[in-house]
Order: structure tokens, then C-alpha cells, then sequence
């Protein structure tokens, strides 16, 4: 059986010709490494005998990056479970916020800047639209996560946002249900989003905290800047609200969906071969069909590299009654109005191998060769070390 392409094969193999050709900050040549040696030989392992049958296998580890498409499934299913005990039996929406094209060369190159403003911008629209009494009156909570890339891997900085359907009233004392089939209108979104986002933008442009290098370098001219600004005033914002979910576990689902992505899954390369990658892309333009392209694998690095974010970035954010301040205050207020029991799981105490396996369905300690025995550990293997079973 032929082993599917990943993009450590694509790194693996025309990495070294990128690295020479390009300037790479230390941040993209880490997310490199770590993706073209992530559960090899060169980061040690765990090798197992079975009981049963004396055979051998080896677990390579992990590198742990974040950016990388085979090391976001555990991670993911810890952040879930401990997701689960702050849902609501409540309607949730979910509303997706995106800048205008001509903001993300700036966004591009000032991404701790300017995706932490899209952060703050966000937030602060739902949160002072929904306290409005015209609006909701009520202190919602929200979950946001950042990605920045399309389908096809360009450049497009967007917050996913799952807001709750309702809000604890002002005082404290109640929750406040929003309409079940309506938020807000987007068109108001939309606008108080727009005029946060610019105004934030010129006070960081104003304060010196914008770099502009290569095609944007006309925009360190103060008037050339303020000429974007007034045509970006002058432009609808994309804010999109799709129809709200109730089920608790449609919530976990949405949140399962959108909160560990990398800019690419694997599984949606196709092949790989004499230079060429061609990747399975959906295009929202023309029906939602699924459709290839073909990139040549030097651009394919180049467009998988624009989504590495700054070291450190927070890209999923909590807010309202949400936050981590909130949580054992207000949220608890929350719970008690639905009596919610606020007992606590232990799901977040886990091990690896129950995680794996409820995961896939498969028993890690179960011998993959004979099927019957148990794996138990016979050698830890220090880096760049592969022995023969």
C-alpha cells in the first residue's frame, strides 16, 4: 500500500533548495525542522516488545509543533474535552469576521500587530453591540480562533467567532436569550468592525508599530496611508453569520472543526511528483465544489510559510463570560440559572494512548502484529537514533 503524500515529504525534499534560495526568519526554519523530522528516528522514540509474540515496535515522537498537520489531533481532543464543561443548553451562533484584501500585505508583515488587532477589534464588536439594550443588553461569551489562509493558501487573515446565544443580564441576576434564529444584523457588524479595526490600525501607524518593506513601502508616506485608509472607510468589511446550533454537541463539533487547523491537512494532497503538488482545494466562489490545483512545490512552501505565526501568538481567545477571569464567576452564575452541573470530568487527565484511542479505535497497546498480545516498553531511543527491529 502506497503511503499517502504529507507535507514533510514536500519539505523533505525541496526544503533545502527553498532555505538556500530565500532569507528565512528563525521561526520558519524551526516550523521546517520540526515538520521534516516529526516522528522519525532523528527525535527518539519508545520501542515495545509484545508479550505474545516477542515482536517489536517503535512510537517516533512527536515534534509538537503547531504548525504541523500530524501533531494536532491530542492536543486537540485535550482542549475539547475541557471545552465541553463550559457549553450551555443554549443556541450558539457562529460568525466569521475577515479583513479586505488591501489590509493583508500590511497584516502580512506586521502580523503580531495586526492580527492582534483583528482580535481586539472583534471582540470588542460583539461584546459592546450585544450589551447595547437595542441589540441584546446582556454580557455574552465567545470563542475566537485566527486563521489566515484560504483554501488555496493565500494570504487571508480571518476570526472564527462561537458566540453565545444570549447573555447574562448587566446586573448579574439573569440570562438574556437572544432571538434563536437571528444575532445581530451583519450589516451593523460589519460597520462597527470596520471603524474599529482602521482606528486601531492608525493609532499603531501613528505610534510606530507598522513596518512597511517590498510593494508596500509607499505606505511609510503618511499620505499615501491615509488615501488606504479613506478607501478602506469606503468599503463593505465581510462579516458572515451562519444559522445557530443548539445541540451541545453541534457546538463541540464547530469547535472540533475550526480550533487546531494548520494552513493544510495532508489529507488534502493529492500527489507529488517531479516538482509538482497538487492539492484538493473547495471553491466557495463557484458553488462549494471541490476542485485540484497544481503548484509547484517551491510555491507551495512559499504559500504554506505565509501562515506561520509570530512565537507566542495566542490564536484562540476567550471572551465575556467565557474568559479565563469569568469562568468561575460568571460562567458559574450561568450554570447555576440552567442547573448545569458544575462537577468537574477528569478528561483532562487522560493519558496519551486513551486519548489515541477513543480518537481512532484503535488500542496502541494492542500488538499490531499478532493482535493479541500487549506492547510493553523494552527501550527508550535517544534522538537521531534508528535501530533495526
Amino acid at each position: 500500500m502506497i503511503r499517502p503524500v504529507e507535507v514533510a515529504d514536500i519539505f523533505r525534499a525541496y526544503g533545502p533548495l527553498y532555505r538556500n534560495n530565500h532569507k528565512l526568519p528563525t521561526r520558519h526554519l524551526r516550523a521546517m525542522r520540526a515538520i521534516e523530522i516529526c516522528r522519525t528516528a532523528e527525535l527518539g522514540g519508545h520501542k515495545y516488545r509484545c508479550d505474545t509474540c516477542g515482536s517489536f515496535t517503535i512510537f517516533y515522537h512527536s515534534c509538537r509543533n503547531r504548525h504541523c498537520p500530524k501533531c494536532q489531533s491530542l492536543d486537540k481532543e485535550r482542549w475539547i474535552d475541557a471545552r465541553k464543561k463550559e457549553v450551555l443548553p443554549i443556541h450558539y451562533f457562529h460568525v466569521v469576521f475577515t479583513i479586505p484584501e488591501d489590509i493583508r500585505p500590511i497584516a502580512l508583515r506586521n502580523q503580531e500587530v495586526s492580527y492582534g488587532i483583528l482580535f481586539k477589534s472583534v471582540a470588542q464588536t460583539l461584546k459592546e453591540l450585544c450589551k447595547d439594550p437595542k441589540h441584546l443588553g446582556a454580557q455574552i461569551g465567545l470563542i475566537s480562533v485566527l486563521h489566515t489562509w484560504s483554501q488555496t493558501l493565500m494570504n487571508q487573515p480571518h476570526v472564527h467567532c462561537i458566540v453565545t446565544g444570549g447573555g447574562l443580564s448587566l446586573d448579574g441576576e439573569r440570562w438574556i436569550s437572544s432571538k434563536p434564529k437571528f444575532f445581530i444584523h451583519v450589516k451593523v457588524l460589519s460597520q462597527v468592525f470596520r471603524g474599529k479595526f482602521l482606528d486601531y490600525l492608525k493609532q499603531a501607524y501613528e505610534a510606530g508599530k507598522l513596518s512597511f518593506t517590498g510593494k508596500i513601502g509607499e505606505l511609510k508616506d503618511k499620505k499615501n496611508f491615509k488615501e488606504l485608509l479613506s478607501k478602506l472607510y469606503g468599503q463593505s468589511w465581510h462579516v458572515y453569520c451562519k444559522p445557530p446550533f443548539r445541540a451541545a454537541q453541534k457546538v463541540v463539533e464547530y469547535l472540533n472543526r475550526y480550533s487546531h487547523r494548520v494552513a493544510i491537512s495532508n489529507e488534502r494532497i493529492v500527489r507529488f511528483g517531479q516538482g509538482r503538488v497538487t492539492i484538493r482545494y473547495r471553491d466557495y466562489a463557484d458553488g462549494d465544489k471541490t476542485k485540484e490545483m497544481v503548484l509547484d512545490a517551491l510555491e507551495f512552501i512559499r504559500r504554506f510559510l505565509l501562515h506561520i505565526l509570530p512565537d507566542q501568538f495566542v490564536k484562540i481567545r476567550y471572551y465575556g463570560i467565557l474568559s479565563t477571569r469569568n469562568r468561575s464567576t460568571k460562567l458559574l452564575k450561568c450554570k447555576e440559572l440552567f442547573g448545569v452541573p458544575l462537577t468537574e470530568t477528569a478528561d483532562d487527565q487522560l493519558s496519551w494512548q486513551e486519548l489515541f484511542e477513543r480518537l481512532t479505535g484503535i488500542d496502541p497497546t494492542l500488538c499490531p502484529h499478532c493482535k493479541k498480545g500487549k506492547l510493553i516498553l523494552f527501550e527508550v531511543l535517544g534522538p537521531e537514533r534508528s535501530p533495526p527491529l
